[in-house]
């Protein structure tokens, strides 16, 4: 199969909607992703309910070669996520009895019910490990199931950089600038008239002496970045340039 060229996320979680702890994945994803050259477009947020997620988890998985969930793998009752891609492909869960095994394994006498609830898989599911994460990820379909516990999410990263790699990465390239982004607008235009195929970001910095804006350039040719950088180098004031730099 061909690399995958789009993905979303679906952050699962009344924690996260209510304020209650700040969301800690989602950059860790766009990174991993655009290591490998996926393009992640679009991010959807939802409460643990499972209709809401049955819905997005359906609508998501047409629309895009490859989604995440982040959150509701858990034994408690909020933990959801499961059950919502089984109801949104039309299966059961099951108990996995490789994860069951691990389970008995990492937790010995300690283990309880509520732990092997983590167990459950919806049927069908394929289970991937990699040397370096011999703990079972969960793909079904073209959906990743993944914990939303930022330090387990963040484990979980080489086996998606392993498993969806051969894409062509995406290169990032910056330059800050003491022009503000009212001066900077005019010079900006030209350049992204000129280099349609790198996409250009503009980020303000305030009460930052060092420099009023900081500039990025994307794509996956490192030549069209190169260019697009070196003609806003160009055409910025002389004493306008702080720094080139790497993203």
């Amino acid at each position: 199969m061909a690399p995958p060229q789009t993905a979303a996320a679906l952050i699962i979680g009344n924690e996260i909607l209510s304020g209650k702890i700040a969301e800690g994945n989602l950059r860790v994803l766009a990174k991993t992703l655009g290591s490998i050259g996926v393009r992640l477009e679009r991010v959807v947020m939802v409460l643990d309910d499972r209709t809401s997620i049955a819905h997005e988890v359906r609508s998501l998985s047409k629309s895009y070669d490859v989604v995440f969930t982040s959150g509701g793998v858990g034994p408690t009752h909020d933990d959801v996520t499961i059950a919502s891609v089984a109801e949104a492909f039309g299966v059961a869960v099951e108990q996995s009895p490789e994860i069951e095994e691990m389970l008995r394994m990492y937790y010995g006498s300690d283990l309880t019910e509520g732990h092997l609830f983590m167990a459950r898989i919806p049927q069908g599911a394929e289970l991937v490990t990699t040397d370096e994460m011999p703990w079972h990820t969960i793909v079904m379909k073209n959906v990743w199931i993944l914990p939303g516990v930022p330090q387990i999410f963040q484990m979980k990263m080489p086996v998606v950089r392993t498993l969806l790699a051969g894409g062509v990465a995406f290169q990032s390239l910056a330059i800050y600038t003491t022009l503000d982004e009212g001066h900077l607008k005019p010079l900006l235009d030209r350049v992204v008239a000129e280099h349609p195929d790198v996409d250009l970001g503009s980020y303000p910095k305030w009460r930052e002496p060092r420099y009023r804006t900081k500039v990025t350039f994307d794509a996956r040719d490192l030549s069209l970045v190169e260019r697009a950088r070196d003609a806003l180098v160009a055409i910025l004031p002389a004493d306008a340039l702080v720094r080139i730099d790497e993203e």
